[in-house]
């Protein structure tokens, strides 16, 4: 079961300053609720932190406690985006999760939380070398 408890932050060393940070799981795993079987994807956090940044071993550690989780894919993209906005609070986050494809259908859910600041710099991924795609020729689509 998704546990919330193990999210840890540390003090956002510039926060007077707008910046994206932007973490990538490429080995998430969560269990169908109607089949059983597993589900396999790439969870991306993009977000502006306001006071506190999230410890990536934790993060690491959260998002492997989907691993026997029976979720709808849009329900895990929702819950990460509402417990770590719960223990971050960052000014603007975009979590989205890519899943590889069964039965020939892929999905990508995207939940955001808040508005980028105008000065925040986002990639807008229209160069190859900015992202490595976990399916080469396919772009995350952000």
């Amino acid at each position: 079961m998704p546990d919330m408890t193990l999210l840890e932050c540390f003090e956002n060393p510039n926060p007077q300053r707008d910046y994206v940070i932007e973490h990538v799981a490429e080995e998430f795993t969560s269990v169908c609720p109607k089949t059983g079987h597993p589900d396999f994807g790439v969870v991306t956090v993009q977000y502006v932190p306001d006071q506190s940044c999230i410890e990536l071993k934790a993060l690491k550690l959260y998002l492997q406690s989907f691993r026997n989780e029976g979720s709808f894919y849009e329900a895990v993209t929702n819950r990460i985006a509402d417990d770590l906005t719960t223990v971050m609070q960052p000014r603007w986050m975009l979590i989205q999760t890519d899943w590889r494809g069964r039965g020939g259908i892929r999905s990508v859910i995207r939940a955001e939380v808040g508005q980028l600041p105008g000065g925040a710099p986002l990639d807008d991924f229209d160069d190859e070398d900015d992202y490595e795609s976990p399916d080469p020729g396919r772009t995350p689509g952000f």
